[in-house]
């Protein structure tokens, strides 16, 4: 017995609805047609995002195994290794490609710090790498690989969040709908009723019916996209909380392997060595002319 009753409802639930199908006015038509075009709209966001929030969680934890797994930010990068489908990812291109800009096109040329004095060693010596890398950029070339990661961070949100207008607006709007659809055949039916002044089940019943579906319609559109929707943000913002650590991680270590972190002592001390190591200029009488000099006013 327990066995045939949910067959009996599930008939039961067919018949009613192919009953109140056959008693559908030209108005609950219309309703359930635009509720259709909203259900596929829906659909195919529903499906597409599922897609690429699962492609996007499982390339970025490939991404960040691979970013972790070396000391050098730019290692991936020159490797040219490809993690398409991650956010992560794209932001570290992007902030990639600008730092070797700045490299190539602005570059700052040390020696290996030493220490001013013995026993005492400066920041850069505390990271073999750091140390090693004798080519940096300046504090204002970093300033704007920071602009391209919080550019290439807002556009990767905008990217994982596009489309969720769709959900929410089937959400909020599939159930108005629908509940639109059923006012109109409840109140055709009482007029009908009204007009024919024979108020009896039978002549009730086909249009209350018949109105109801438009309400049925509009919760099976609203209901899926609802828990897709609750879904997605969740997974959404979770995805975008990683990326916005990840941007101060990868600008932390930019920062400290690739940036011209030395004290002003010692950038006096280059420039100074720089100008001392330069040729002096040789005057057409055979003596050396110092580069600015200025002759004096008299004899």
């Amino acid at each position: 017995m327990n066995l045939i009753t949910p067959v009996l409802a599930i008939s039961t639930s067919s018949h009613a609805l192919s009953f109140a199908w056959k008693h559908l006015t030209k108005e609950g038509f219309c309703t359930i047609l635009a509720l259709l075009v909203v259900s596929i709209f829906s659909w195919t966001v529903i499906i597409s995002k599922a897609r690429q929030l699962i492609r996007a969680r499982r390339m970025s934890k490939k991404f960040y195994t691979a970013y972790r797994s070396t000391r050098d930010p730019l290692d991936i990068y020159r490797r040219k290794e490809e993690f398409d489908g991650a956010p992560a990812y794209s932001l570290y291109h992007t902030g990639a490609e600008e730092a070797e800009y700045h490299l190539k096109n602005n570059p700052i040329t040390i020696d290996t710090v030493k220490p001013v004095v013995p026993g005492i060693s400066t920041q850069a010596q505390t990271d073999i790498l750091a140390r090693s890398i004798t080519t940096k950029i300046s504090h204002a070339s970093f300033d704007s690989v920071r602009v391209a990661l919080e550019r290439a961070a807002s556009d990767e949100a905008l990217s994982l969040e596009k489309g969720m207008i769709v959900l929410s607006t089937a959400v909020a709007g599939g159930p108005f709908i629908g509940l639109f659809g059923t006012v109109w055949g409840v109140m055709e039916t009482f007029s009908g009723i009204g007009i024919a002044n024979a108020a009896s089940l039978n002549a009730m019943a086909p249009g209350v019916a018949a109105a109801l579906l438009a309400t049925v319609a509009g919760l099976s559109v609203a209901i899926p996209a609802m828990f897709a929707y609750n879904y997605m943000v969740t997974t959404i913002r979770a995805i975008t909380q990683e990326l916005d650590s990840f941007s101060n991680e990868y600008a932390t270590q930019l920062e400290h392997k690739y940036v011209d972190n030395r004290a002003i002592a010692d950038e006096i001390r280059s420039a100074l060595q720089a100008g001392l190591n330069r040729p002096a200029l040789v005057a057409p009488g055979g003596t050396p002319e110092i580069e600015g000099a200025v002759e004096p006013a008299f004899s």
